[in-house]
């Protein structure tokens, strides 16, 4: 695995720095984020459970060019 690394939040301070990759074998898209707070996770779990091996994190919505151009590139098949 290679991860094709795409950006870090705009407003990054150095120490919080939600970031984005796409996994260049598989496509698929890695995120770094901020762990969601207690009340987003109780409403993410009015739809279902996390399972131990997932989380529910935040990515700022500034980011979202960012993640756009992620999909993008998973999306292309010299990527996978």
């Amino acid at each position: 695995m290679s991860l094709v690394f795409f950006g870090k939040d705009p407003n990054t301070d150095g120490d919080e720095c939600p970031t984005v990759w796409v996994d260049d074998r598989t496509a698929d898209l890695v995120f770094q984020g901020w762990k969601a707070d207690e009340t987003t996770e109780k409403e993410c779990l009015t739809v279902g459970h996390i399972p131990e091996t997932e989380a529910v994190i935040r990515i700022p919505a500034r980011m979202v060019p960012l993640i756009r151009k992620a999909c993008d590139a998973a999306e292309r098949t010299e990527l996978r």
